[in-house]
């Protein structure tokens, strides 16, 4: 799947940088655990010292406002098994244990959420279709 591969993350711009920061780290550990081939190697250097990489390509990181990201998301559901959709909802943020999440979030709908990030990585011209007209985050 790598070759025809486009990355995307996509963060309200609106949140505070430390909430931005970790949106982004959280949605890249999901791209990466959907599709391991994105980063799953390690580099030597010639001192013998071995590394794991980042990532094999690039990441951009888009910004759009919270109805845009949950319009998107609303957008690129689908069962696919080339895409991984990553999103980030808001209530996560007052959830602390994993186990809550996961049982809290059957009861939710994300169509009614506020959607802080959203992760995808997909056939170049799907992310590049959802993607193409946002700016990067600066």
């Amino acid at each position: 799947m790598l070759p025809d591969i486009r990355l995307a993350i996509v963060v309200n711009p609106n949140l505070p940088l430390g909430l931005i920061a970790n949106t982004a780290g959280a949605i890249a550990i999901g791209l990466g655990a959907r599709f391991p081939a994105l980063a799953a190697r390690q580099l030597t250097d010639r001192e013998g010292r071995t590394i794991d990489i980042s990532s094999n390509m690039p990441v951009p990181v888009l910004q759009a406002d919270a109805e845009t990201l949950r319009s998107l998301l609303l957008k690129t559901l689908s069962p696919e098994d080339d895409r991984a959709i990553v999103p980030f909802p808001a209530f996560a943020r007052s959830l602390h244990d994993y186990r809550e999440y996961e049982a809290t979030f059957p009861e939710r709908d994300l169509a009614g959420e506020a959607i802080d990030g959203l992760g995808l990585a997909g056939p170049l011209k799907w992310v590049k279709s959802l993607t193409g007209s946002l700016k990067l985050l600066r």
